[in-house]
Formats: structure tokens, C-alpha cells, sequence
């Protein structure tokens, strides 16, 4: 079989939305909310740090890319204060402006746990390894244009729009070398469904707790009770 008879199993397009996925996840398990993207994605020339917040992770390895997420302040603040709140935090203890470090670092940590996610996922999926810097957040008041310390030969770049749950807008910018994988073998991904393991757990539990009345009867019983 020549290598234009596999399929190809994954492009841009492909990890860009299992990048989306991992931000949707991560601030809806932060925040409890709800978090969406749009279904239309931009073609742009270049990857750019914006007002007011701007966060960006570089990451290498099966490929390289850079990843940057734009808020506005309404959008970080919004988020920001679901996930104290969620944390028990009171909302007289919380920061008040976006450029409080506070709000900085809450916002660095939620995206250390979307490039985490997401590295997961191309681990499985991709059957390949990358590896991510530190994320920096910065409170900005111009755009910063931002170029990949690497040798892309084919560079791409898309930028996607998401929108919290009071309709505040924030980007995700992501730019990575042209690639393709192409699945030769079959393969398990390993993914864990966490309602099946509770499922399991559940039906487990109600087992041993059926295995123990039997066990009391027949010991009452054994006892002529």
C-alpha cells in the first residue's frame, strides 16, 4: 500500500479543535459555565499578543506551534470570578481590575490546564509527544505581534472566536508548521469515559453490598435467627 492510499487522519483543522475542545472543557469544569466557540474559523498571517489580557504557550516536539488566548478584561474578570467563587472564595476577597496580578494568575493557571489537556490528547490521538513551556499572561494596552523562535517550513495561522456565558468575547490564536498524520496501524487511544467509571463503581458497590446481606442471613440463619 503506497502512502496516497492511507487516509489522512488529522490536520490543522483537526488539532486546532482538539485545542478548542480543551479550552471549552477546562472553563466549564473551572467556571461552571458555559463556553462556546464559533463554528467558522479565521485564516491569519500572523500570531499577536492584544489588549487587555493576553496569555501565550509555546509548545514542541511531534510539532511546534505557538498558542495565544486574547481576553478582554469583561471576559477575564468574568471568568476569573466564576472560578474563585466555584474555589469558595467570598466576592468581597476578590481582586476588582484585570491588571491585578490575582486575576493574571488565575488566568495563567486555567491556560497551564488547557495546554495540558491538550497535550494529553494529541498524546493519545496522535500517538505522538509535545512539550509546552510555562504560560505568560500579560495585561496589555497595545498589540504585541509575536513570531515562533523555530523553523516553520509551511506556517499556518488561525485565530477562533469564544464567547462566555454572559456574551463576552475572547480569541484563540494558534500557529503551527503544515502537517498531516496519516494512521497506518489501528490503535487505542486509551480515553477514559468518567460516566462508564462511575457507572462501574456504582454497580461494584451495590454488588458488595448485596454479597454483604447474603453473608448476614446466613450467618443469622446458621445462628437459628
Amino acid at each position: 500500500m503506497s502512502e496516497k492510499d492511507y487516509p489522512v487522519v488529522c490536520g490543522t483543522e483537526d488539532i486546532l479543535r482538539t485545542l478548542c475542545d480543551a479550552v471549552v472543557k477546562v472553563l466549564h469544569l473551572a467556571t461552571t459555565s458555559r463556553i462556546a466557540y464559533s463554528g467558522m474559523i479565521q485564516r491569519i498571517t500572523r500570531i499577536c499578543l492584544k489588549p487587555d489580557i493576553g496569555c501565550f504557550v509555546l509548545f514542541d516536539g511531534g510539532f511546534s506551534g505557538l498558542v495565544v488566548i486574547n481576553f478582554s478584561a469583561a471576559s477575564a474578570m468574568e471568568l476569573y470570578e466564576q472560578y474563585m467563587l466555584n474555589m469558595g472564595m467570598a466576592k468581597e476577597d476578590l481582586a476588582a481590575n484585570f491588571t491585578s496580578d490575582d486575576v493574571g494568575n488565575v488566568m495563567g493557571e486555567l491556560m497551564n490546564q488547557i495546554v495540558g489537556d491538550f497535550t494529553g490528547k494529541v498524546s493519545r490521538n496522535l500517538q505522538t509527544h509535545i512539550t509546552q513551556n510555562q504560560p505568560k499572561m500579560l495585561a496589555l494596552t497595545k498589540q504585541v505581534a509575536l513570531s515562533i523562535d523555530t523553523h516553520l517550513d509551511q506556517p499556518e495561522s488561525r485565530r477562533v472566536t469564544f464567547q462566555t456565558e454572559r456574551g463576552n468575547i475572547f480569541y484563540l490564536e494558534m500557529a503551527i508548521d503544515r502537517t498531516e498524520f496519516i494512521q497506518l496501524n489501528e490503535f487505542d487511544t486509551g480515553e477514559i469515559d468518567p460516566d462508564a467509571l462511575l457507572e462501574a463503581a456504582r454497580g461494584g458497590g451495590e454488588a458488595a453490598s448485596g454479597d454483604g446481606q447474603a453473608d448476614q442471613d446466613e450467618l443469622l440463619k446458621s445462628l437459628g435467627m
